[in-house]
């Protein structure tokens, strides 16, 4: 085993390789009693590796599952791991795993809702939100003020922002009324702010936003907000080949049952708005207020 410290411990699911770089330059990660240094390889996978003074696994590839959840973020929660002032954060309902940990796959700012990926393989992570990867993100807008032909084609043809040109891949209008419009837009990278600011080089407001696809895993429609679902060995191969990472064998879900059944979706959608709803009162009652929820379980 010869492989740099941070891709051994992002594929172990302990962040992603920028979190984990970050940490490494910091000096808060060492091996066998010695602080890491950036580049370095770790080339005995028996090795005692810590992180901020806690041991952590480095386990084999093969002893990796790679998992992926499928997240509806609702509007108003954060893209953060820990909130110094105590706001929801988008890891308080995911689901307790032991030995890892869930990364985040790209994020949305806080007043955009819609499909949030998480996965427990940080290498998966990395290389999704690589802009050298250009996977389509697709978004339903609504715009305020007056849009133009002219206007259209600017965002498709591209426009200079402060971070260099940007462009739509496409736009598809869904309908409005008065100065309020309505667009599904698609763009294939994930620069901050990126789709509410191509919109205000125009001179339009966007009043609503809200992510429904990325790549080729969409929304689904039976998820409310704030539930999460774990997709499926096809679904996780299918982001895996999109970045050249060899396919997972083992999943999380039960396969010996009938996961396709309009009856067992049915129970899965309920069992999931009735979780949402339990913590939705667990975090307004007195008690819950001002504290974070636990996780819905542990897997």
């Amino acid at each position: 085993m010869s492989e740099k410290l941070q891709k051994v411990l992002a594929r172990a699911g302990h962040g992603s390789r920028r979190e984990l770089e970050t940490l490494i330059r910091a000096g808060r990660v060492s091996v066998d009693g010695k602080v890491a240094i950036l580049g370095e390889r770790l080339e005995d996978e028996d090795a005692t590796v810590r992180i901020d003074g806690h041991t952590v696994s480095v386990k084999a590839h093969e002893e990796v599952i790679c998992r992926v959840l499928a997240y509806y973020k609702p509007e108003g929660e954060l893209c953060t791991r820990h909130d110094p002032e105590g706001r929801r954060t988008v890891f308080d309902r995911l689901p307790k795993i032991r030995g890892s940990r869930w990364v985040s796959i790209g994020r949305l700012d806080a007043n955009t809702s819609g499909l949030l990926l998480f996965t427990t393989d940080g290498e998966l992570a990395n290389r999704l939100m690589h802009p050298s990867r250009q996977v389509e993100r697709e978004y339903l807008v609504r715009v305020f003020g007056d849009v133009t032909e002219e206007m259209i084609k600017n965002l498709v043809n591209g426009v200079a922002l402060e971070d260099g040109e940007a462009r739509f891949e496409d736009i598809v209008y869904a309908g409005g009324e008065g100065m309020n419009h309505t667009f599904y837009v698609v763009i294939n990278e994930g620069r901050n702010r990126e789709v509410r600011r191509l919109w205000e080089s125009q001179g339009t407001t966007v009043s609503r936003l809200k992510r429904v696809r990325y790549g080729d895993i969409f929304l689904d429609k039976a998820l409310p907000r704030g539930g999460w679902v774990e997709l499926s060995l096809k679904e996780v191969n299918y982001l895996r080949e999109l970045v050249e990472l060899r396919p997972e064998q083992r999943t999380m879900i039960d396969v010996s049952k009938d996961n396709t059944s309009r009856k067992r979706e049915r129970s899965r959608s309920q069992k999931i708005r009735r979780a949402v709803k339990r913590h939705e009162e667990r975090i307004s009652s007195p008690k819950g207020r001002g504290v974070k929820g636990r996780s819905l379980k542990r897997t």
